[in-house]
């Protein structure tokens, strides 16, 4: 199977986010000018999480609720991050890793990290899909990661039709490494008024909160449902506590709470830690 270029160039920059360095950094200090001011900020870095779930809307929508969780790995001891995000453009039969060199990002260039990219082609049989990585469910996350965490390398994991246990094999063992982080990429609810979205998105939050995959099956709606099934599912096998940091939804930007998107932000830390 042919490895396509080199760099994984980007595909929604412009769109999702700014094309421009500064623009993203003007964006980024302002979320964090909020956090600074937050009562609980400290006891929210002091948090020691390698396993997170990230929104992956526009910067404007999401990119608060997706700072907070980010901005938090940082504070960890990481070498690699791999990204985990649903297929969004084409359909895709199980999990395409992305084969290339480097990631582009308007901050500059992230390192992929090609020896666990072989390692996840040879253990779990995945295989390098060029079209699934236009994908914005991960892409999104990498000037945050480029920003906080200049010199980690990256994976880049994008899911189609795949069984949440199958995923969930590859989270653990990616986890199996103190110095790897897993961010799983999704939104929640859709388009429905501020009302309804709410519902709907309170089941997915019920389910992450008591750590209860079937639960998503109940009415949840995000468009990662497979991927935080996964995390769920690992995050049982590894005695993982989940944290949700934020939640929010798309009216708290646009004011137009008749068509609203959810989005969340979760970090999943050892049982033993306080807090």
């Amino acid at each position: 199977m042919t490895t396509g270029k080199s760099v994984r160039s980007t595909a929604v920059a412009g769109q999702f986010y700014p094309a421009g360095k500064d623009e993203i950094l003007k964006m980024i200090d302002h979320y964090n000018t909020i956090l600074d001011e937050h009562a609980d900020m400290k006891k929210l870095f002091s948090l020691r999480s390698r396993a997170v779930i990230v929104p992956h809307a526009g910067y404007i929508y999401s990119g608060f609720t997706a700072n907070v969780v980010l901005r938090m790995l940082a504070a960890q001891n990481l070498k690699r991050i791999a990204v985990i995000g649903p297929s969004h453009r084409v359909y895709l039969d199980g999990i395409s890793v992305a084969d290339y060199e480097s990631y582009e990002t308007p901050l500059g260039v992230l390192n992929i990290d090609k020896e666990t990219v072989k390692v996840l082609e040879r253990r779990f049989g995945i295989h390098f899909y060029p079209d699934a990585h236009q994908e914005h469910s991960t892409e999104v996350q990498m000037p945050f990661i480029k920003h906080y965490m200049p010199d980690v390398s990256v994976v880049e994991l994008v899911y189609g039709d795949v069984a949440p246990q199958e995923l969930a094999d590859v989270i653990d063992y990616l986890l199996e490494d103190p110095q790897t982080a897993v961010v799983i990429s999704t939104d929640l609810s859709h388009y429905y008024d501020i009302e309804k979205a709410k519902r709907l998105d309170s089941i997915c939050l019920d389910a992450i909160m008591n750590l209860k995959p079937s639960e998503l099956h109940q009415g949840c709606e995000a468009c990662g449902k497979r991927g935080v099934e996964a995390m769920l599912v690992s995050a049982r096998h590894k005695g993982l506590r989940p944290h949700i940091l934020d939640y929010r939804t798309s009216a708290d930007a646009s004011g137009d709470r008749s068509q609203v998107v959810g989005y969340v932000s979760v970090a999943f830390t050892q049982e033993d830690q306080d807090g």
